[in-house]
């Protein structure tokens, strides 16, 4: 009988594997948005990657895309109906909710960093497992506090080396106006049904926001005659909006307004942005002398169509000041950003970003023979006490490979133990770049690097 070749398994659809090379681009993300968090005093929040499924139908939304497609939902041998984390804001709010948050000091400020899942089809920068760094500041209705967070992405691209970033920003109303935003918008859209996609006809009964989020050809034709959305809004809304502007001018971040920008959530309110990296569909707003004013703003000229390639998405957020108490919290505004990290990543390397790679390697261990491998261990342990990087292949036995890792690795130094050095307590030092070589004490070799290191 023949034997059956062994299956090869790979790895599922829409993941990806971070290999070591990948690594440093990972390690310099979550180096920078730890520093930032802590700065402008944001609390760390870890939540579990999987929750109960009523909580994201209840707040993501029935009709959105994530609730109808894209959860993994599932149900445990006990019954519990739980769901892969879609995404972060409804976690933060049911830990902020759950755990008592609300005797804090106001606003509560948190963010996170890991994985979230949506059942989506694979595409440039978008993944099925992806991670995001998020923020929420729960008890700040000012836009002061989505200038803040804006900020923040600002800092954070610029230091990771990001080129060409801007933001989007628009204003999609409160409960007090979205019902004439509402009646508006299908309005225009009632005798157009049938020139629309399938998803948006649906869309027209379950989600009428996401009209304008479509991006079959035929839809973004009918949306550019569409009602905007900031003309529709109310006073308030409307002088929250200006407020935000006149922010972004003071912080001089480069943004445009998008009036057609909405989110895919039924949980936001208000302001609404999105971080994009490339070429902007409408010309950005000037921070220097001579921009543009808020007041100015009052009507907004349709930006033209462009070939949806034309700038790439690196997150986004807004206010969501009715979740808090639609989960059962008191009435309390909130706002928060999602940043992709895969997103940022790749724009890092297709933008050529220089990556300050790993300390160098100093000093390779050569050794040869049973007794220098079982000490070899302790010396390895002495270098790293005193910060110097050491590396060895203790798997190896031959010195002509030894040397050729340390070569390979760019090691300055080579120390070589043998059974010799050994049994007589000394070890080789050599300079790799002369080939001069000293035998010290084995006791004194961390000193005698140490000097030939700071020459």
């Amino acid at each position: 009988m023949k034997k059956q070749k062994p299956k090869q398994f790979q790895r599922p659809r829409g993941t990806h594997d971070i290999l070591p090379e990948a690594q440093y681009y990972w390690d310099k993300l979550y180096s920078e948005i730890r520093q930032l968090s802590i700065f402008y005093g944001f609390g760390k929040l870890d939540t579990p990657h999987f929750e109960d499924t009523e909580l994201f139908n209840h707040s993501v939304g029935d009709g959105t895309d994530i609730v109808e497609k894209q959860m993994y939902s599932f149900k445990t041998r006990g019954g519990d109906a739980l769901t892969l984390r879609p995404e972060g804001t409804a976690s933060a709010i049911r830990a902020y909710i759950e755990n008592g948050m609300i005797a804090q000091p106001h606003p509560v400020k948190l963010w996170y960093a890991g994985s979230f899942f949506r059942h989506e089809s694979p595409q440039r920068g978008r993944f099925r497992e992806f991670h995001q760094w998020g923020l929420e500041t729960i008890g700040e209705d000012g836009p002061v506090a989505e200038a803040e967070m804006i900020q923040m992405a600002g800092a954070f691209f610029q230091e990771v080396g990001l080129k060409d970033y801007f933001v989007e920003l628009n204003s999609i109303g409160c409960p007090d106006c979205r019902g004439h935003i509402k009646s508006q918008i299908l309005a225009y859209y009632r005798n157009k049904t049938k020139k629309l996609c399938m998803n948006c006809r649906k869309r027209m009964k379950t989600n009428y926001f996401r009209l304008f989020d479509c991006k079959e050809e035929k839809c973004v034709q009918l949306r550019q005659n569409a009602p905007q959305i900031l003309d529709q809004i109310c006073d308030a809304c409307r002088t929250h909006f200006k407020s935000l502007l006149e922010f972004m001018d003071e912080i001089q971040f480069p943004y445009t307004l998008n009036p057609y920008l909405v989110r895919g959530l039924d949980y936001y309110s208000r302001s609404v942005f999105e971080f994009f990296v490339g070429k902007p569909e409408a010309e950005l707003v000037s921070q220097s002398e001579g921009g543009e004013k808020p007041e100015e703003k009052e009507k907004i000229e349709k930006p033209e169509e462009l070939p949806a390639k034309s700038h790439f998405a690196l997150g986004g957020g807004g206010r969501y000041d009715g979740l808090v108490e639609k989960l059962g919290g008191r009435p309390t505004a909130a706002v928060g950003i999602a940043i992709g990290i895969e997103r940022v990543i790749e724009i890092m390397r297709q933008q050529k970003v220089k990556m300050k790679l790993e300390q160098p390697i100093k000093v390779f261990l050569v050794q040869l023979g049973e007794m220098a491998k079982r000490k070899s261990l302790k010396i390895l342990e002495q270098f790293r006490t005193v910060g110097i990087s050491i590396r060895t292949s203790l798997g190896k036995n031959s010195i002509k490979t030894q040397f050729g890792i340390a070569l390979k690795a760019g090691a300055e130094f080579v120390l070589i133990f043998g059974q010799k050095e050994a049994l007589d307590g000394e070890i080789i030092v050599r300079e790799m770049s002369s080939g001069i070589q000293e035998t010290v004490p084995l006791s004194k070799v961390v000193e005698a690097v140490k000097r030939r290191i700071h020459k």
